[in-house]
């Protein structure tokens, strides 16, 4: 066994150590989300959304702490994109993100027609309600779309592919690199090596993101 095997097969149980470690509190973690899904409000839905529209090329602590700023001024709601932008602190691209905020309040909380949470129920499948969400939704790309979907509980094998998942896939073999940029093709291949590495370990998907963001960031999160 040379080298790189090794370094290959020590990543890899170290996953297997943390899941067992943090197994508990990870399922507690899931059952949060789920209960967004089960009881939550379509203001607590949206916010999740905003959540993942603000996430690329941020910090994920940054971005959950401008939509509880926003949240609780009342801003997020009923705030312009003057006011919204005021409150990105932390976050990238804050003009951009500010209209997209807009745009999908317009749509899902403002049009009592469009609500999310029964557009998604409708759809009724995790992978064709993300293309749903990336084809209909400015600034959700597959990664956001698999994050709000396991945020809200209602979808929990996707594979979120944010550089921390990345990183790791490729420590453990899954990928050769990390890729400069993820087109369609490209992200749902890395889904479907991660989804067969997960089965190899029996380490479920919701679970394995948890436990990789957990090795890298020393905290369960969303």
């Amino acid at each position: 066994m040379n080298y790189f095997s090794m370094r290959r097969d020590h990543q890899i149980e170290e996953i297997k150590i943390i899941y067992n470690y943090k197994k508990e509190e990870i399922k507690l973690r899931l059952h949060e989300f789920k209960k967004i899904w089960e009881t939550g409000t379509k203001e607590e839905i949206f916010a999740e959304l905003v959540f993942c529209i603000l996430t690329p090329m941020s910090r994920g602590k940054s971005c959950w702490v401008s939509v509880e700023n926003m949240i609780r001024k009342g801003i997020l709601f009923k705030g312009d994109s003057t006011q919204i932008v005021k409150e990105l602190n932390g976050v990238r691209f804050i003009y951009k993100k500010s209209e997209y905020i807009v745009e999908a309040r317009k749509k899902f909380l403002l049009d009592s027609k469009l609500s999310l949470k029964s557009i998604i129920s409708k759809i009724n499948d995790g992978h064709k309600a993300r293309e749903w969400l990336v084809q209909n939704v400015k600034g959700i790309g597959y990664k956001e779309g698999s994050h709000f979907l396991r945020n809200i509980g209602f979808e929990q094998n996707l594979a979120i592919l944010d550089r921390h998942i990345l990183k790791n896939l490729q420590l453990i073999g899954v990928i050769e690199k990390i890729p400069d940029s993820l087109s369609r093709k490209r992200y749902l291949d890395i889904e479907k090596r991660m989804m067969e590495f997960s089965k190899a370990v029996k380490i479920p998907m919701g679970y394995l993101d948890l436990v990789m963001w957990y090795k890298e960031t020393g905290e369960i999160f969303k």
